[in-house]
């Protein structure tokens, strides 16, 4: 199964949707969060699965809901993607194919490796940002990565049984949650493998992203911090 997690990206997630090879992918689970346009209706109508939180919660929420949608429905990977088209889907088995060859429980995507990239219109100061947070991801896991923000990913649904893994903390329903899943099973000792994948930004004039340069980025750090310094598990 693939997880979208959407808010207010009508004319997006419809590319999403389109381009999930559904060949590979059981199904496409759009977690809408609270949006105020139609971007439920458009996933839904191209035959996405759509579960509505009927607020804005905060895509670690979002993915948290999806998570526990494949863990139900008993999936044995889940990838997420951005349902803001900037990843490509048609890459999703770059990332079942470690999991499938029974090389990983958890492949994180890259931009950074060879073969990836591809970045678009990225802002400047997110070029810098997303490789300054890798360096620090390695130092707190004390494990070499070059990727720590994407979230394009997949994961064995196995390991999100983990009792040691606690999803469910409230500080998680933000960017928290991405880095701080990636840090946890690394620490865990479960084995990862990075793939090269795409991450194209659109025009500013488009929309490139919700998240906030200040809280945003801080919520991509605070995992590194709570669970470096042992203040989270």
């Amino acid at each position: 199964m693939a997880i979208a997690p959407v808010l207010d990206e009508e004319e997006k997630i419809g590319h999403v949707v389109r381009r999930t090879p559904l060949a590979i992918v059981d199904e496409l689970v759009v977690v809408d969060d609270g949006s105020t346009d139609r971007s439920a209706l458009v996933a839904r109508e191209l035959g996405a699965t759509v579960i509505e939180l009927g607020r804005t919660l905060g895509v670690g929420a979002a993915i948290r809901t999806g998570y526990r949608y494949g863990l139900e429905k008993a999936y044995d990977i889940a990838v997420v993607m951005a349902g803001n088209n900037k990843d490509a889907p048609e890459e999703v088995p770059r990332l079942l194919d470690p999991i499938a060859d029974g090389r990983a429980d958890f492949v994180q995507g890259s931009r950074w490796l060879e073969g990836g990239g591809d970045l678009g219109d990225m802002p400047a100061y997110r070029r810098a940002a997303t490789r300054l947070h890798p360096l620090l991801f390695s130092l707190v896991a004390r494990h070499r990565v070059t990727e720590s923000t994407n979230g394009f990913r997949a994961i064995r649904t196995a390991v999100l049984r983990d009792t040691r893994l606690d999803l469910d903390q409230l500080w998680l329903d933000g960017y928290d949650l991405e880095p701080y899943l990636y840090l946890r099973v690394v620490k865990l000792g479960y084995r990862t493998v990075e793939v090269p994948v795409s991450k194209v930004y659109p025009p500013k004039s488009v929309g490139q992203t919700k998240m906030k340069p200040i809280s945003g980025w801080w919520s991509m750090l605070r995992p590194l911090v709570y669970v470096g310094l042992g203040i989270k598990r």
